[in-house]
């Protein structure tokens, strides 16, 4: 018999319960999906002189996939994983306070072990969970997310409910059950789904339509810190200009500052720690306050009992949604672009 370890991990949306297990299956390292999120997983894992991470791998709610083909061979692994853009809400995040490099798009990177930056422009940190696989050469690790989702199973009915809703389908009361198996014939007509579709077919399904709802439109602000920020834009809508803040951004998690698609040229970011110097700043003046403002136009700043702040530019010509990350080093270049 083997035995099960629990760590808690910090992130963006309080503390969550990562559980892992050694398994005696066919060797690799895995990872199975007890929440209702469909989530997108990295790993990372030291090779040699150089650390290795590949991202992202998709798991759906109630099943596990491969991280890592093979036997083990590596001291230790680390994890990070993200719920889909898909989901309404804040996004939820399954890591640690091990700083890795990742990209917003599919990624295999390779970086020297221990460095505090990464070598591709597009590339940027994340706080990912160590995973102590006891020399183990199969591996195991299930995410949960709440003692109500006691296993496998109900992970696929509480994933298959999220996504219900986050695709527009309401349902609730003493008679929800049955209202979620109306919901699920509904949506299965009117995508003319086959009858011999999967549950994985329904989630792919499911995922596709709730993202037309939730597409990651606009203009996002990412802390790829150890300490939480504020952070206040700048932006001209067609008129005039505006300042707007703040947001606070815990350690490792992202805002949506904005959630229509962008039309302007250019947006300004302000990044700032309480009493510290900013992380993110530049020669764009705005007006500001040290608390939650929405100020039109950026001149006379003091005369008019603002404080005046410089703000960084950052390019959104062309786009509809971007994603500004920003590290201790400040502002990371190149930031990627949500399409």
């Amino acid at each position: 018999m083997t035995k099960e370890f629990l760590f808690r991990v910090v992130l963006g949306m309080g503390a969550l319960v990562l559980a892992a297990a050694p398994q005696s299956a066919s060797a690799a390292f895995k990872l199975c999906n007890q929440t209702s999120y469909v989530l997108y997983s990295a790993i990372g894992f030291p090779a040699g002189s150089d650390m290795l991470t590949q991202g992202w791998t998709r798991v759906v709610p109630g099943y596990c996939a491969t991280l890592v083909p093979g036997a083990l061979n590596a001291s230790s692994y680390f994890l990070f994983a993200h719920s889909s853009q898909a989901h309404a809400g804040q996004t939820r995040n399954w890591g640690g306070q091990t700083g890795l490099c990742a990209k917003e798009t599919n990624f295999s990177l390779r970086d020297a072990l221990g460095s505090m930056s990464c070598k591709a422009e597009d590339a940027f940190m994340m706080s990912f969970a160590q995973v102590d696989t006891k020399g183990m050469k199969s591996w195991t690790t299930t995410l949960t997310e709440s003692p109500q989702i006691k296993d496998m199973n109900a992970a696929q009915v509480a994933g298959l409910t999220r996504l219900l809703n986050d695709a527009g389908y309401r349902f609730g009361g003493p008679q929800a059950s049955k209202a979620r198996d109306e919901a699920l014939r509904s949506f299965r007509m009117k995508m003319k789904l086959p009858g011999n579709a999967t549950d994985k077919d329904l989630f792919d399904a499911l995922e596709t339509e709730a993202l037309k709802a939730t597409a990651p439109a606009g203009y996002s602000i990412c802390n790829d810190t150890q300490q939480a920020v504020w952070a206040a834009l700048g932006l001209h809508n067609g008129n005039q200009w505006v300042s707007r803040g703040w947001w606070n951004i815990a350690a490792g998690s992202c805002a949506r500052a904005m959630t229509t698609p962008l039309a302007m040229e250019k947006v300004y970011l302000l990044v700032e720690r309480h009493k510290q110097k900013p992380l993110v700043t530049g020669k764009s003046d705005f007006c500001v306050t040290d608390i939650e403002f929405d100020i039109t136009g950026r001149e006379r700043c003091k005369d008019r009992g603002l404080r005046e702040a410089g703000f960084a530019e950052t390019n959104t010509k062309g786009i509809a949604g971007y994603a500004a990350h920003v590290s201790e080093a400040g502002l990371l270049p190149n930031a990627p672009v949500l399409r």
